[in-house]
Order: C-alpha cells, then structure tokens, then sequence
C-alpha cells in the first residue's frame, strides 16, 4: 500500500483557498499525513460559512470553539462530539470566511500497524473500517484537541516543523467519474444539501445515516448541528 501516494508532492495553500464545495470533490484521492500515518480520502463533506449554512458549526459566527475555521485556508479543524470523538476537517478560504470540509473515510496507506493500534480497544478490525467514519479517521491518524489549528500545508513557514506535523499530499485525485454526492450525513438542518462526496465503490466509504433525533449535550458528528444554548 501507499507507494506513489506518499511521494507525491504537497498540495499548495491555493488549494483550500476555494469555497468548500469546490474543495470537497478535489480533495478525494489526496493523501493527509500525520506523524507516522498517511490517510487517502474517500469521503469527504463541506460546511459552507456564517449566515449561509445552517449546519455548520460558523453559522451564528465566529467563537472561540470554532475560530480556527475563520483562520488561514490549509489548516485542521479539530473538534469534540458526544462527548467521546473527535473530528478532523480542513479549512477553506482566506481569513475570516468561517468554512471547512470535514473528514469522513479514507484508506491507511502507510503505518497500518500504528493506526490498528490506536483502534485496538474496537477488537479485530478489518484494514478496510480503520479510518472508515469520520471518528474512526481522526483515531487512526491520531489527531485529537491539541492538533486544533494544526497546519497541514508544508511551506516556508513550516520549514523544520516536527514529526507530528501533519501534510496534505496530492496523491493521486480521484476519477471525476466515480466521485459521487449526496445529502449529508446524520444532520437535520440543510440535510438535503447535496455536499457529501465519496469515490463510488471504493469499501472505505461509510454508509450513508439520515438524522435521527437524541439527546446530547455536544455536537453531531460533522462540521453541523451546534449546540441551540
């Protein structure tokens, strides 16, 4: 596994420098590193900006729970949900525009030992569900609260950054004719809004879950569904 995927080149600040609907369908295919893993993308949702989408966490503004999003286009947005998971999204647009595509499958392509080891405590899983869910994802890569704001693209500015870095690689972007799109998963506002995008047929896509109302006290697992308090 892996094998061209990790020695393509880093993908440039432009890149996520896009609404996220743009971004979101050319991110599929890429490769995001981080320390010893590396995650190609198969399933990926946008989140647009504040005033505009009603599932976004930036939707009633910029907080400091979701200010990272009204950073600089490139970096991670990581955030708690349930209570229990963490979320791994990528921010798009230049300062100050509040959007981001959130994380939702992939396929480990290098340290498959490393990121089973993290999912250890899920029993025997097969290669296929280590990074399959945007929870999963976030796990097997290792990326929790701390790597909130992290940047993932490798410029001059990130000259000499350490091993826990992470890097968005160019990999090898997905056929525009197998990327397929939908309604988002598992929220209830905007929940038509066709900005889910997955590589038709790959196996590390999740299945697609409509909203089913519970109870919770954190956010719902995508960028969506901020708390009404």
């Amino acid at each position: 596994m892996g094998g061209g995927k990790l020695s393509s080149a880093a993908l440039p600040r432009s890149f996520f420098d896009r609404p996220s609907h743009e971004v979101a369908p050319d991110l599929l295919g890429r490769v995001l590193v981080h320390g010893s893993v590396a995650v190609r993308l198969t399933e990926v949702e946008a989140y647009g900006g504040p005033g505009e989408d009603p599932a976004a966490h930036t939707y009633r503004g910029k907080t400091p729970r979701n200010a990272v999003m009204f950073g600089p286009p490139g970096h991670l947005y990581v955030y708690f949900t349930y209570g229990m998971h963490f979320c791994a999204n990528l921010v798009c647009l230049p300062d100050g525009h509040g959007s981001a595509v959130l994380l939702r499958a992939g396929e480990v392509v290098d340290g498959v030992d490393e990121a089973r080891t993290r999912r250890s405590s899920a029993g025997n899983i097969r290669e296929r569900d280590l990074a399959r869910g945007p929870a999963r994802l976030a796990v097997a890569l290792g990326l929790l609260r701390e790597h909130n704001g992290l940047d993932a693209i490798r410029d001059g500015s990130a000259a000499g950054r350490p091993r826990q870095s992470a890097t968005m690689l160019e990999g090898s972007p997905a056929d525009p004719s197998a990327i397929r799109s939908g309604p988002r998963t598992g929220i209830s506002t905007a929940k038509d809004t066709p900005w889910r995008f997955w590589i038709d047929g790959d196996p590390t896509v999740s299945p697609y879950r409509a909203h089913v109302p519970r109870r919770r006290s954190a956010a719902a697992t995508s960028v969506g569904e901020v708390p009404s308090s």
